[in-house]
């Protein structure tokens, strides 16, 4: 039995925040920006929005492609790290939006890494044979957490959410590979400091703005490079493959610069990797079904092509994952 991706959905707030809206407010121009980022703009979430809402609404567009009720899904994954609240999990205030009473519901974090995770998390339940319709879903409103001062994080976010209806099916086709780690120890190259158990709210923490996302770019953009590229050659090899056999590339898209040095090293023709950013900016968990999502509803993959899925974030986490449609 193998999991297949049955239909993806992806949603993004109205809200359009171009790089002139920022511009001010970071010391850069627009160009300046662009050239930083490879971002044009980025959706916000509006102030009555959440993650649970933006990814109720990627998950019905899901069931819609793949012809399935919200009645049918037996597990829903919701990958995320800005939750609607500490719990109940995002994923449970999904499932009441969508009515889907047969489903049980679980949120992961591992932040631009946490698609991956649920996907994996998702297959294995099908693989095994204890659940038959699953949803992978990944929801973000980072715009939430961001210091509008800081250049190196308030340009890059946006919001939006993705998912991935995965039905148990027979033959080639479906996830053949998927790989994930993790680094703890690198846990502080992006992080919100406080919040949680060790670093309760505060006046002081308030007044410190220690609410907000930290990030040391150079060594994050670093690490991304190598170890998306060790990942993609780690599951091309084990499956007897080169990057010219893939038809699709999927990366996290985190910043032009880091998806230009993954293709040059491994020698990916542009028009082979899937490119979202410029739209839609970073949307941490949700970009990598957000952009997989694009990829499908392009008309461009047909049946037998293999499609790469790789991303990496906070944690850190990393992982790559081979699917043949």
């Amino acid at each position: 039995m193998i999991a297949q991706i049955a239909g993806t959905g992806s949603y993004v707030p109205d809200r359009r925040v171009t790089n002139r809206d920022l511009a001010a407010a970071v010391g850069l121009d627009d160009a300046g920006i662009l050239r930083r980022t490879g971002i044009h703009e980025r959706r916000w979430a509006g102030k009555d929005e959440a993650a649970s809402d933006l990814a109720t609404e990627a998950v019905r567009a899901a069931l819609s492609a793949a012809g399935c009720a919200a009645k049918d899904l037996q597990v829903i994954i919701l990958a995320t790290t800005s939750p609607d609240m500490w719990f109940p999990s995002t994923a449970c205030l999904v499932q009441k939006n969508l009515h889907a009473r047969n489903a049980f519901a679980l949120d992961v974090s591992a932040s631009c890494c946490g698609f991956l995770f649920a996907l994996s998390i998702a297959e294995q339940f099908i693989r095994s044979g204890q659940a038959k319709t699953v949803v992978a879903v990944a929801a973000e409103v980072k715009s939430r957490f961001l210091d509008l001062n800081d250049p190196a994080t308030a340009i890059l976010f946006g919001d939006g959410a993705g998912a991935a209806v995965l039905k148990a099916g027979a033959g080639e086709a479906g996830i053949r590979s998927i790989r994930l780690y993790s680094d703890g120890s690198k846990s502080g190259m992006i992080r919100i400091p406080a919040g949680g158990s060790r670093q309760p709210i505060s006046e002081q923490s308030l007044a410190e703005e220690q609410h907000v996302i930290r990030m040391k770019g150079g060594s994050l953009f670093k690490a991304a490079v190598l170890r998306l590229i060790d990942v993609t050659h780690e599951i091309l090899k084990s499956n007897q493959l080169q990057p010219a056999d893939i038809q699709h590339f999927v990366f996290h898209q985190a910043n032009a610069r880091i998806l230009s040095a993954v293709a040059k090293r491994l020698q990916i023709p542009r028009d082979r990797i899937v490119l979202t950013l410029d739209r839609y900016g970073n949307t941490s968990s949700a970009s990598l079904p957000m952009a997989l999502d694009h990829l499908l509803r392009s008309g461009r993959v047909r049946p037998g092509d293999l499609i790469f899925l790789g991303a990496f974030g906070g944690g850190l986490n990393w992982g790559g994952a081979l699917v043949r449609w």
